[in-house]
């Protein structure tokens, strides 16, 4: 294998290590002939995946190269052994905001009936921000600081006392396994050990995305340590990860800027929006040097911010005239149609037509109607919630066909190779790479960052949720290896003009992409935007028009797609008389 001079730098290094890798640099494997150098020397290596399925690549790499002395674990696989193993703790998948009203016998003197479940809900968060702090007693933290939503911030405050009570005395029904543990819970118990890991050397891969209690851990061994990873791949925030390079202090500090994936001109692309960052907070730029060369197209994939953008597209697509029959969705379709406790689209929809008996989730069975429901999802902050709001008040009654359509042309895991188009949001496409990828427009761009800078004052902006929104789009760019699809919109017109003489970009005109969201600052909750009702037709539109007429395409999916009012298209059949022509479903157009 050639190295970089960087890469060798980092191998031939002594005492502790932090690295900044850019995308699609090798960190990965530059760690590996890090420990491989060791290795000789039977020197004891622990090896700090991010998630599990790093953590079994790097494993089988280890062992293909016949490195027994190096162990590979993550932060929570170290802590399920010191702390759950051989004790009566039982892990749930997961705490409800019904089980932590009952799990506390929480009752509401309050008007609102709602309120005992926003309680229970502000409560569980805030178990999850102690879980992942430093800190050893829950009095030590300020919640309301984590609470972004004014809504939200402003319940918080009324009820702060009884949220921090509520938080103390979950935890120690935890601790006493009273009530069912969370990961991040026995993870805390094990930073508040204090334990002492017997390696010669450590290495953490993706620190970036590190919570502080993993990092305390990390930062507290006395062997040498080596973390490497990307600032501005930093997206985890809303986990209450920090950026730990950020936070390292007292490393040398060594970079890989070279991208083995990305050419110069897709390299170039990636450090432009990065630069974004100099409009609200100082900015050291990041060089990237763009090695890959452009390969033949295999696969081609769709990256939304967000659920609600992704099914949008993925629903346009399967039901227009486009070609895709076997789609993927990274990290199971299940998990973009369900919110994060359980609550899902059909629990919604049921909630918003009335057939109560039919919904399965408690919560949203005691809701009156859709209005309550969404009242609830702002007050405590249930950003997921709240897009299966959006997604059954966009589809309403016809979201079970289009979902079981979806289901029906998804393919298992096994054939994922063989899909016409993936789908993913950026943060379930961590680590992944793409032949093309079509960007959707729910991603922030920096028109709207001085916008937001303009109205808000700059002292007022939220200079880390920005930089984050910044981040998630640098990781959507920098998954292709061959070609990138990005609406115009999220360029400047530098950029624009740059793009239009490429053979590797292409730029995605308004009307060309289905859907009618543009994405709000540092939230998730997306903003519906006006169609059009000045439509200048063209022949070539015109005939995609009457292809999805004979394919039977709804009405809301054609107009989507031209980016029109239903009214201009009406109008437009009637005057290529396509009425007459194929005998037109009136209820459907």
């Amino acid at each position: 294998m050639q190295l970089t001079q960087e890469q060798k730098n980092i191998i031939n290094s002594h005492g502790d290590l932090k690295i900044n890798a850019v995308a699609g640099s090798g960190k990965t494997t530059t760690l590996i002939e890090y420990a491989r150098k060791r290795a000789k020397k039977n020197e004891k290596l622990l090896y700090l995946a991010f998630n599990s399925s790093v953590k079994k690549y790097a494993r089988e790499k280890f062992l293909s190269e016949g490195m027994k002395n190096v162990r590979v674990e993550t932060a929570h696989s170290l802590a399920f052994d010191s702390v759950v193993k051989r004790s009566n703790y039982t892990i749930g998948n997961g705490l409800g905001t019904s089980q932590v009203r009952d799990a506390l016998s929480l009752n509401s003197n309050s008007r609102d009936r709602n309120a005992v479940y926003i309680l229970a809900n502000h409560i569980k968060k805030f178990v999850s921000y102690y879980c992942n702090s430093t800190k050893e007693k829950v009095q030590e933290l300020d919640y309301s600081s984590v609470v972004s939503d004014p809504v939200a911030r402003a319940f918080v405050k009324t009820y702060y006392e009884q949220i921090e009570y509520g938080t103390r005395l979950l935890l120690t029904k935890m601790l006493k396994a009273e009530v069912d543990i969370t990961h991040d819970f026995y993870l805390k118990m094990f930073q508040l050990k204090e334990p002492y890991l017997k390696y010669d050397y450590i290495l953490f891969d993706e620190g970036q995305d590190a919570s502080p209690a993993m990092l305390d851990v990390f930062l507290n061994q006395k062997s040498t340590r080596v973390i490497v990873g990307d600032t501005h791949q930093q997206i985890y925030g809303w986990r209450y990860a920090i950026n730990s390079l950020e936070n390292v202090e007292g490393f040398e500090e060594m970079s890989l800027g070279t991208s083995f994936r990305l050419d110069s001109e897709m390299a170039r692309l990636a450090m432009s929006v990065l630069k974004w960052k100099e409009n609200f907070t100082s900015y050291r730029e990041n060089l990237i040097t763009g090695l890959g060369h452009r390969k033949e197209l295999k696969t081609r994939a769709v990256i939304a911010r967000t659920n609600l953008r992704l099914l949008v597209k993925a629903i346009s697509l399967v039901t227009g005239f486009s070609g895709i029959n076997k789609i993927y969705f990274e990290g199971n379709l299940n998990s973009y149609i369900f919110a994060g406790e359980g609550a899902s689209l059909y629990d919604v929809l049921n909630l918003s037509t009335g057939n109560l008996h039919l919904i399965r989730d408690e919560l949203i069975g005691r809701m009156k109607g859709i209005d309550e429901l969404k009242e609830y999802a702002e007050q405590s902050e249930e950003t997921e919630l709240l897009m299966l709001i959006d997604i059954v008040e966009e589809y309403g009654k016809e979201l079970p066909r289009l979902i079981k359509l979806l289901k029906e042309r998804h393919l298992p895991d096994s054939e994922r190779h063989k899909a016409d188009m993936i789908f993913s949001t950026v943060h379930r496409c961590k680590g992944m790479e793409y032949d093309e990828v079509t960007l959707e427009k729910d991603f922030i761009s920096e028109e709207a960052i001085k916008k937001a800078i303009r109205k808000e004052g700059i002292k007022n902006i939220d200079a880390a949720g920005l930089s984050e929104e910044i981040n998630l789009l640098y990781v959507a760019i920098t998954r292709t290896k061959s070609r990138l699809k990005i609406p115009e919109e999220l360029l400047s017109p530098d950029l624009r003009e740059d793009l239009l003489s490429s053979e590797k970009h292409f730029l995605i005109p308004a009307r060309e992409a289905p859907g009618r969201y543009s994405p709000g600052i540092n939230k998730s909750i997306l903003f519906k935007k006006p169609a059009s009702s000045n439509i200048r037709w063209t022949p070539e539109m015109d005939a995609e028009l009457e292809k999805r007429v004979c394919k039977n395409v709804p009405m809301k999916f054609i107009a989507e797609y031209f980016g029109a009012t239903r009214k201009a298209v009406r109008k437009r059949l009637g005057e290529l008389d396509l009425y007459g022509k194929y005998d037109l479903d009136a209820e459907r157009y």
